[in-house]
């Protein structure tokens, strides 16, 4: 049986690897200040929306909105006549 010699290409593999692991050692360096930066982006993304859904979506900054409701999966309808 003949020996492979894929030792480059796990030598690269591993370079990957160990950049990989250091791009993510980084990101959560310089995120170390909020360690629930999703769950706090989420949360106000939520609150957003509930502000929203209080004044019927007629505010400037709901207009995003506008295409998700008013459908049978939103459970959602709004007069959106002006």
């Amino acid at each position: 049986m003949k020996e492979s010699h894929n030792y480059a290409h796990v030598g690269y593999s591993m370079i990957v690897v160990s950049a990989s692991l250091a791009a993510i050692g980084l990101i959560a360096l310089f995120m170390a200040d909020d360690v629930l930066f999703s769950d706090t982006m989420s949360r106000d993304n939520t609150a957003q929306f509930n502000e929203c859904k209080k004044n019927d979506f007629k505010t400037d900054d709901c207009e995003k909105y506008l295409d998700r409701i008013n459908t049978e999966i939103s459970g959602i309808y709004v007069d959106l006549g002006d």
